[in-house]
């Protein structure tokens, strides 16, 4: 059986209810359920996922109340997987808060986990039974996929991220319009949602958005005469950053362009920074060199440059036009996503689902075999 918690979503539903049919059954928990006796292990777990929620309680007593919360859930599923240890624990990120402390719960209790998140590739998702973003399974050794292509056709690899298109706004400021952009030569950086887990967790060096802009601008200083970075804020981002960048752009080496298509942006420049964005492994298929601040699971030499340090990243942009990248690796690493890693994924016009019944299966086994 699957036990996962319910998400209000319809895409991702849709994705909880392929696997529940496969595995001919499924629990949906409205809520999870609390359980209050403790095993040695809760107060640890209990503490990573509170550091962990996305929504962070303000005060004292706030604080109590979410912390016997995840205790509840913790310890609930830890029962719940020990009594049921042939159960499959499903979760959609699992990286934060009581989905996180879910997940460990089923973990410690030694029972299969498998996480879902969307996919940087069109038509698929991630189903990972290690984590996702830069906690899944991805291999790190960029020999593995040199090795793995040596009997792979990759000459169609292009295809693969056939389809790409920006992503729709929910901000009426920001858009995915036409228009000139410079002939100078640029940088783009297309930033994140403030909050995602993404930023929040794996900013590395930066320690989030405020760190990532800062190094940003300071960056920017050391960019050639005629050169400038460009900046997008997340169409999806609820809340603007225009005050928190207002101060950064009066130097004129950084530009703010919210008006014009993300992928336009991208295949003008002469490269991509990002902490850890889907966007810069999407920059692949549009021949960019891409340069990463934070934890990323495309942060393999070769792929990308990785800048580990602020005098790291000053030095990348003093000399911008030296930016390099490995195109065989490139397109090994892309075909091994998505004729392995990423299963082919997609909702109809009526919101049914269209998959690959044989690879969902497979990341179904892949979990339970790695809990033994």
């Amino acid at each position: 059986m699957i036990v996962y918690p319910a998400e209000y979503n319809a895409r991702k539903e849709a994705v909880f209810a392929a696997l529940a049919g496969l595995e001919g059954q499924a629990r949906r928990l409205r809520m999870i359920p609390l359980r209050f006796r403790d095993w040695p292990e809760t107060p640890a777990r209990v503490e990573a996922a509170l550091a962990r929620a996305k929504r962070q309680p303000k005060g004292p007593l706030a604080r109590w109340f979410k912390r016997q919360l995840i205790r509840g859930q913790y310890n609930w599923a830890r029962a719940h997987f020990t009594a049921h240890p042939e159960d499959l624990a499903l979760a959609w990120n699992g990286l934060t808060g009581s989905r996180m402390a879910f997940m460990a719960g089923a973990r410690d209790a030694g029972a299969a986990t498998l996480y879902a998140e969307l996919a940087p590739l069109p038509g698929r998702i991630t189903l990972d039974a290690g984590g996702v973003n830069a906690e899944g399974s991805v291999p790190q050794d960029p020999g593995f996929y040199r090795a793995w292509a040596q009997d792979q056709d990759m000459s169609n690899w292009r295809e693969i991220g056939a389809g790409l298109t920006a992503r729709a706004s929910r901000r009426a400021d920001v858009g995915q319009g036409g228009g000139a952009l410079p002939e100078t030569p640029f940088l783009f950086c297309p930033l994140q949602v403030p909050d995602d887990s993404q930023v929040t967790l794996f900013a590395g060096w930066c320690g989030g958005m405020d760190g990532f802009l800062a190094a940003l601008a300071q960056a920017a200083q050391a960019l050639p005469e005629g050169w400038h970075l460009r900046l997008k804020e997340h169409p999806s981002a609820r809340i603007s950053l225009a005050e928190r960048l207002g101060p950064l752009l009066q130097s004129g080496r950084l530009v703010l362009d919210n008006a014009t298509d993300s992928f336009a942006q991208i295949a003008a420049s002469r490269g991509v920074v990002t902490l850890n964005s889907s966007m810069g492994l999407q920059a692949f298929f549009h021949d960019r060199p891409v340069v990463t601040l934070g934890r990323a699971f495309f942060n393999l030499p070769g792929l990308v440059q990785h800048a580990e340090s602020q005098p790291a990243l000053d030095r990348l942009f003093a000399a911008p036009d030296r930016l390099t990248y490995d195109a065989g690796l490139r397109a090994a690493f892309l075909c091994w996503l998505d004729r392995v890693y990423y299963p082919r994924y997609t909702l109809d016009a009526e919101g049914r689902a269209e998959f690959d019944r044989g690879a969902f299966a497979a990341k179904l086994r892949d979990a339970r075999a790695r809990a033994k």
